[in-house]
């Protein structure tokens, strides 16, 4: 008797035992399991915020996420400026770089204007990257080619004065309102079988070219600061400082001098965004040689047009 007795509280004891040790070991699982979350929910909200700050300065996409007539750029010498173009389809874009002299006697090997610009010389993905017409700054390359292994960012356009205000960094967006694609893919691939004339880093530069595909603005007045966002921070911020100075001697906290400089820096991009300006115009591609005076235009639009299709479906 007494050892069934022990038998049986022996047995009822490695019971209490097993379900002991499977309960542990469910609690244990569990703990796992939301401490495994709880890090993959860090993870997940430090990429948000750190997507929502680089917000502020660009807007960083993918590749899939990208459309024909999209203005997008890249940055170029560790983030020191950025290379626009349009994006036209068929993984090619049509950007605008200092035009190339082909009569010029001052180029020292074949692939140096290349070199210099950031253009491929040869590409193995598509025959017809890097085509341009004689003496044309306007160039037709591919998406890899024009990223140069940097990263892609979409340029962003009817934003509000308040979302144009908080980008640090010019060059990111406009309160101006795009076209249609076909009409800006269109004003593109004319631009490549025409040109657009001198390449000017602050008045004629390749996002003045992307603004002029986008809106069909043209500013009225050359004589200052073009479309671009990027020109208007470089004169901005010098302007803004030396405005500014100024209060140094009536403001003894250097908090609130750099604050007054920093208002004054982001308004004088504002003032200058083709959005807000009243000395644009909007012009027609086919008369925007004969507006700027680099000649007559529009004489072989029609043959213009079959070639550039031909060039995005290649």
């Amino acid at each position: 008797m007494d050892q069934t007795r022990l038998l049986f509280y022996s047995g009822k004891r490695d019971t209490q035992a097993s379900s002991s040790d499977a309960l542990v070991s469910f609690i244990i699982n569990n703990l796992t399991c939301k401490v495994a979350s709880f890090q993959g929910r860090g993870e997940r909200e430090r990429e948000r915020e750190e997507d929502r700050e680089m917000g502020l300065l660009s807007n960083r996409v993918e590749r899939n996420e990208i459309k024909a007539g999209d203005h997008i750029y890249t940055y170029r010498a560790v983030f020191a400026y950025s290379h626009h173009g349009i994006f036209v389809g068929g993984s090619k874009v049509v950007h605008f770089t200092p035009r190339h002299d082909a009569n010029s006697s001052t180029e020292t090997s074949p692939n140096s204007y290349e070199e210099k610009y950031d253009l491929p010389s040869s590409c193995p993905t598509f025959p017809d990257c890097g085509f341009r017409q004689p003496n044309s700054g306007v160039v037709l390359t591919c998406l890899d080619c024009f990223l140069r292994n940097g990263s892609l960012y979409s340029f962003e356009y009817g934003v509000t004065p308040s979302v144009f205000l908080a980008k640090v960094r010019g060059g990111t967006c406009t309160t101006a309102m795009p076209d249609s694609p076909e009409t800006v893919i269109h004003r593109a691939m004319y631009l490549l079988q025409n040109g657009f004339g001198n390449y000017d880093v602050f008045q004629n530069n390749c996002e003045d070219f992307a603004l002029y595909c986008k809106t069909g603005l043209l500013i009225v007045e050359r004589s200052g600061v073009g479309r671009s966002g990027q020109a208007s921070s470089v004169v901005g911020a010098p302007l803004a400082a030396l405005l500014s100075s100024p209060l140094k001697l009536l403001m003894p906290c250097p908090i609130g001098v750099a604050t007054v400089t920093a208002g004054m820096y982001c308004m004088s991009r504002y003032a200058t965004d083709i959005g807000v300006r009243s000395d644009v115009i909007k012009v027609a591609v086919e008369e925007l040689a004969v507006n700027l005076g680099w000649g007559e235009g529009g004489e072989e639009e029609e043959e213009d047009n079959g070639v550039s299709d031909e060039l995005i479906a290649r």
